[in-house]
């Protein structure tokens, strides 16, 4: 039986960035899981290049816990590490380096942990292991992992999305949406501004019509409390266009993004936007009928998650955890997804948001302890349902 760092080091060890195949980490597991007879299933991307898995331990009956987990991790480029960042470091400072350790390879690694113990405690309700993958370019995997889980399995109960929340359940998340807007405007010499349209200029007009959205949202009190940045928000990251400083720009293009409020929608923000992107464009083809501004998505929007119908998935963490104050987070995961299939949905994983993505990336030995304790008590409480 492996410990869960030694699994953690094992799954640290596969390389699994989202531009690459998690096709040797699912085997891993395929391998894993089969030596304790757990029946598990791919679900592959339409190249076969990438997989989600999904397995179950215990009867096929209802009322069982998903365990929803990314097996994919950002890209290390450009950083600063100290350690390797694909084998998992041990300082003895009470942290565990390496990318994924935290987000969120931790979680799957308490998962595995446990299976032997699952096996072997004949459980009264399943306990479903999802694990997908290209949830960091946009939760691409989990849609057709939840597809198959619902049409393949009795309907369970709840699921816990393991996104590090320092194990405190986490009811509510922003929906989010990438974009990329292109401006076509019309060249002409920089002397002679009355003859051509800059495409810099117009985006520059829309983008501060971006950051104005935000604070009419806050205006009309489109607010809540739970969230640290407490309205929708809206975030122009990179923009590029234009020739030469002499050449009025004939194209410009910005990607931004729209995290919303469960309770808004993406469609409710962008429409604000996208209202005021066609009457500028109205306007600007009067003088050059060329002009034109349009906005594609760059990723399919990812839904938020509501703090509502949760009671299922809430109960069973308080019962595992104790009292805990809940939370809500601005970062985007695959649990509104899960909660659009109708599951009561709650995020609550080992290690901290702050360490996502970072140089040095770690997990506390602490957090890996208390998710391993989770997970042993969440096998006794579904043996004795």
């Amino acid at each position: 039986m492996q410990s869960a760092q030694q699994l953690l080091e094992t799954l640290v060890g596969h390389p699994t960035v989202s531009r690459d195949s998690n096709l040797d980490l699912i085997r891993f597991i395929e391998g894993y899981l089969e030596d304790f007879g757990v029946p598990c299933q791919r679900i592959e991307s339409d190249d076969g290049r990438k997989a989600n898995l999904l397995a179950r331990i215990g009867p096929e009956r209802e009322g069982g816990v998903v365990l929803s987990g990314h097996t994919d991790v950002v890209p290390v480029d450009g950083q600063p590490w100290t350690t390797d960042p694909f084998s998992l470091t041990d300082r003895g400072d009470g942290r565990l380096y390496g990318r994924g350790s935290c987000d969120m390879k931790g979680f799957i690694a308490c998962a595995l942990a446990q299976v032997p113990r699952w096996v072997e405690q004949a459980l009264a309700r399943p306990i479903y292991l999802a694990f997908s993958y290209d949830e960091e370019v946009g939760c691409v995997g989990a849609p057709r992992l939840i597809e198959r889980l619902m049409a393949d399995a009795p309907r369970p109960a709840a699921v816990i999305v393991g996104e590090p929340t320092l194990m405190a359940p986490v009811v509510a998340q922003k929906g989010i949406t990438n974009l990329r807007t292109t401006v076509t405007g019309l060249e002409a010499h920089s002397s002679q501004v009355n003859q051509g349209v800059s495409a810099i200029h117009v985006a520059a007009r829309l983008v501060t019509r971006i950051e104005d959205i935000m604070a009419e949202l806050r205006e009309a009190g489109r607010v809540d409390e739970a969230f640290n940045v407490a309205h929708s928000s809206l975030h122009v990251g990179r923009i590029t266009g234009g020739t030469a400083i002499n050449i009025m720009a004939r194209e410009c293009r910005f990607d931004w993004e729209i995290r919303h409020l469960p309770q808004d929608g993406f469609e409710a923000v962008y429409s604000r936007f996208q209202d005021y992107a066609e009457s500028l464009e109205r306007e600007l083809r009067q003088r050059a009928p060329q002009v034109s501004i349009r906005t594609e998505p760059l990723t399919a929007t990812v839904p938020g998650l509501a703090d509502r119908d949760n009671a299922a998935a809430l109960s069973l963490c308080r019962a595992l955890l104790g009292e805990r104050d809940t939370e809500a987070v601005a970062y985007a995961t695959e649990a509104g997804q899960f909660q659009q299939a109708g599951l009561p949905t709650v995020i609550c994983g080992p290690g901290s948001i702050a360490q996502a993505h970072q140089p040095d990336e770690y997990l506390e030995t602490a957090q890996l302890d208390a998710g391993v304790a989770f997970m042993r008590r969440l096998g006794d409480h579904l043996a004795g349902a």
